[in-house]
C-alpha cells in the first residue's frame, strides 16, 4: 500500500485527555473509553504517562488496540507499559498541543490545568470534543460515561 492510500486517513484517531490522578470511577470509565475505541477500529492518542492516560492505554491494549503516546519527557523508558507507539519529545506539557492537532476528536475525563489546555487547544484545532466530569467550558460536549462519550464523538467526528 503506497502512503497516498494508506488506511490512517480513514482510521478514528480519538484523544484521550486526563490527569494522572483520578478517582477510581473515572479511571474505570478511561479504561471503558479506551476499550471502546479499540473495538471501533480507533486509534487511541494520549499523553502517554499514568492515571487516565494509562487506564485508557490499558482497555485499548487489551481489546486489540494501539495507543500512541505522546511523552513530555525525553525517553521511552518514561511511558505507561500499553503505550505501542511512544513518541518522545522533552517539550513538556506543550505536548499537548501535538495531541490535539493529531486526532479527529477527543475525550477529556476528569482532569486538572494539564487537562485544560488540551481541551483549549482541541477546542481551537475545531476538534470536537466529549467531558466526562471534567471541565465545563463552552465548546465540550458533555457525556455521563464511556458509552455516551464514544456514541457522541462518533455522531460528530468526521474521518471517512
Amino acid at each position: 500500500m503506497s502512503a497516498d492510500t494508506h488506511s490512517s486517513q480513514t482510521t478514528p484517531r480519538i484523544a484521550v485527555f486526563g490527569g494522572r490522578v483520578s478517582s477510581d470511577q473515572l479511571l474505570d470509565e478511561a479504561f471503558e473509553v479506551g476499550r471502546l475505541i479499540a473495538g471501533r477500529g480507533g486509534l487511541l492518542y494520549c499523553g502517554g504517562m499514568g492515571g487516565v492516560m494509562e487506564a485508557a492505554s490499558k482497555g485499548a491494549r487489551e481489546s486489540g488496540g494501539d495507543v500512541v503516546g505522546i511523552l513530555p519527557t525525553g525517553d521511552t523508558d518514561h511511558a505507561n507499559p500499553y503505550i505501542s507507539i511512544p513518541v518522545v519529545t522533552g517539550i513538556g506539557t506543550a505536548r499537548n498541543s501535538i495531541i490535539a492537532r493529531s486526532v479527529h476528536g477527543g475525550i477529556a475525563i476528569d482532569g486538572r490545568y494539564g487537562t485544560l489546555s488540551e481541551i483549549a487547544y482541541g477546542i481551537d484545532f475545531n476538534k470536537p470534543i466529549i467531558g466526562i466530569n471534567t471541565w465545563d467550558i463552552e465548546g465540550v460536549i458533555p457525556a455521563k460515561d464511556a458509552a455516551e462519550a464514544i456514541e457522541k464523538l462518533w455522531e460528530v467526528c468526521t474521518w471517512q
